[in-house]
């Protein structure tokens, strides 16, 4: 039998295996790119993370040797996406600790971006993620598993109310409707697609978030201060 620190030990040379992988940043937001937003060609992974093809290259090779990622090719084009939809689970869990580790750090104060900003025509930050870890949890949403960029409708579609809008009715011909996008500040997915645009309306007509015209700013009113806590548990101020 081996022992308790065998690093042949299957479980354990696994566990090894996997963190070795995540110690890298490139290797590591790749992997909550992949896990998050879906499929994506070496290109388009090259562009997000802002370094060159072959340098992203040499990392999604070590990745796929290590079982994280697979690739098909269609036509010119490598795509890659995750292994294993699970892989979602442990980077999901690694960022929550992230920011309990962070809260307890004096030396870290939370900026306005962290609070709530646009990425494009939907809410980022802390608001944003807050409205989709809600929405996941309340099954308003399925989870993204990392093999398509779409998300789909969960089974209770109450929060989605709570906050003001009817899926059913959310114009979805010239866009998807719904997609996670990781939040480059807290790295965890926010609610893109037509649906992440609807919610971030729906916020700002009722008065719980303010837009400031010609920025990416956004601002928590003193009514959404009070009331989007108890619509979105994860959501705080700092």
């Amino acid at each position: 039998m081996r022992g308790w620190v065998d690093s042949r030990e299957p479980v354990l040379a696994s566990v090894i295996s996997l963190t070795r992988e995540l110690a890298d940043p490139v290797r590591l937001t790749a992997l909550q790119l992949l896990s998050a937003e879906g499929p994506h060609t070496l290109t388009q992974l090259a562009d997000a993370l802002g370094v060159s093809a072959p340098r992203i290259g040499n990392h999604l090779a070590r990745l796929r040797s290590s079982g994280l990622v697979t690739v098909e090719h269609t036509g010119r084009h490598a795509v890659y996406q995750v292994a294993s939809p699970r892989l979602s689970e442990v980077l999901t869990a690694l960022a929550y600790y992230a920011h309990a580790d962070l809260a307890v750090r004096p030396d870290r104060r939370s900026t306005p971006d962290d609070v709530a900003h646009t990425c494009y025509d939907h809410a980022a930050g802390l608001l944003g993620v807050a409205v989709f870890s809600g929405l996941i949890e309340r099954g308003a949403l399925r989870p993204p598993d990392g093999r398509d960029s779409n998300l789909e409708l969960g089974s209770d579609p109450s929060l989605f109310t709570e906050l003001g809008i009817d899926p059913a009715l959310v114009d979805a011909r010239r866009r998807k409707l719904a997609t996670a996008c990781l939040d480059r500040v807290h790295r965890l997915p926010h609610l893109g697609g037509a649906l992440g645009k609807s919610v971030l309306d729906a916020l700002i007509a009722r008065g719980l978030v303010e837009a400031r015209g010609g920025t990416r700013e956004l601002t928590v009113t003193a009514e959404g201060a009070t009331r989007l806590p108890a619509l979105l548990p994860a959501f705080s101020l700092p």
